[in-house]
Formats: structure tokens, sequence, C-alpha cells
């Protein structure tokens, strides 16, 4: 377990380093441990090092963590692509969905949550790349998917969320990430009752660097912190509509 903890300070390290030079504090950017397919011994560990927020990307893994860890007690985010026919179980675990593209989806969130009288917080995803084989909604739609979403009394938007784009052009990437942050700002002049439009989940292992620059809160992290695993990034962040 020893590496966690080295990676664990590499991180805040990078993040700190990061806030420094874009004239942040660190303590307005929060760490998400990334641990879809990591064994739930090393997620407590992590835990146990001060972390508290996870997130996850499959529901199955996410009912099984959530059972292992409830003495715990982490914050659990749903980051994963969500289908309708997962919400009863999303919604028992996760106390935020980052990924909210759909208005069918959001609907049918909200019925499910009135009918259970719980209240969820939601980011809203955007295909900031502008890739037809990404998940999200496009950024010229989304300022009209908030405004629905937002009429949904039982869910609460805190901000947005993207995967940039996979690629070693910092330039490219750095655009995705621009774009969210464009219009967060512009979604908060609208003062849109239910919205508080605080949040920016964007960045990963290898571009959180670009991500906190341009104003990202959340950066989620899982490869950097519990090693490489045996499949590419596309299959921990449902990079490609294949994975559904």
């Amino acid at each position: 377990m020893e590496h966690i903890v080295n990676n664990l300070e590499i991180i805040h390290k990078r993040i700190k380093h990061a806030c420094k030079k874009a004239n942040r504090t660190s303590e307005n950017v929060r760490l998400l441990l990334a641990t879809k397919t990591v064994d739930t011994n090393k997620i407590k560990f992590a835990l146990q090092q001060g972390e508290s927020l996870i997130g996850e990307n499959k529901v199955q893994e996410l009912k099984q963590k959530s059972n292992a860890l409830k003495d715990i007690h982490p914050e659990v985010h749903f980051i994963g692509h969500l289908q309708s026919n997962k919400i009863k179980e999303v919604i028992k675990w996760a106390s935020c969905i980052e990924s909210i593209d759909r208005l069918s989806v959001a609907q049918k969130l909200q019925q499910r949550l009135a009918l259970e009288e719980k209240e969820i917080d939601i980011y809203i995803q955007v295909n900031t790349s502008f890739e037809d084989s990404k998940f999200g909604v496009s950024p010229d739609q989304t300022i009209e998917l908030t405004k629905e979403v937002a009429k949904l009394k039982n869910i609460h938007i805190k901000g947005l969320m993207t995967i940039g784009l996979l690629s070693s052009e910092s330039t490219e990437i750095r655009k995705c990430f621009q774009c969210l942050k464009q219009l967060q700002q512009k979604i908060k002049t609208l003062h849109i009752p239910n919205v508080e439009m605080n949040e920016l989940s964007m960045g990963m292992s290898g571009d959180l660097e670009i991500a906190i620059e341009e104003g990202a809160t959340i950066v989620r992290v899982g490869t950097a912190i519990f090693g490489e695993r045996i499949y590419p990034d596309s299959y921990y962040w449902n990079e490609t509509k294949s994975d559904i």
C-alpha cells in the first residue's frame, strides 16, 4: 500500500503547484478518487490517509463498494453514463450524479426521487470535445438543458462536468476546459432558480494541471493513485458510446 501514500502525496503536490501557478488556493480544488475496478481494501486505505471523495462508473461496483465502505462514510459521486434502469440503485448509494446529459433521464430521475422522497445533487455533463463517440450534451444545448432540468424540484444542479480530449496536444485539451468554464460563467449570469453552478469537474491523471488552470473545482484521478490497470482510459471513463 505504500505506493498509494506516495502517489497521493505526488497528486496533492501537483494540485498545489497548479493552483499556485493559477493564483488559486488549493482548498478550492477537491480530489476525487476514481475507483473503478480498484480493490476495496485499497480504497479504504486511501480514505484512511485523509481522502473523502470517491467516484464510480458502474452501478454494480457502486453497490458493492458502498456496502463495504459504509463504516467509513465517504462522499460518493456517480461519474459514469447513467441508464434509466439503473437510477433506483444509483440514488441508494450516491449523493451526486456528475453525468446528466439528457432531459429524459433527468425526468425519470425526478420521478424516482419524488417517489422515494429524496433529493440529489447533479452536474450536467458536456461534450466539450465535440466527438460523436462521447457522452454529454453539446455545448450549444447546455444552457437549454440546464434550464429544463432546473425545473425538476428534487434535483439540484451544482455545476458542470466534462471529459477532456484524450490527446497529447495541451492546446486542444485546454480548449475543452475553457469551453466548460465559459458555459459556467454564462449560466451564472442567467440566475436560474435551483442552479448554483459553482462546481467544474474536469481533469484527470494526465491533464489535471490544465484543468485547474482553467477553473476545475474537482479533478478525477485513478491511475496516478492506484496504478496502471489492464484497460485503457476509455474503459474507465465511459469514453465511447459502445460502453453502455
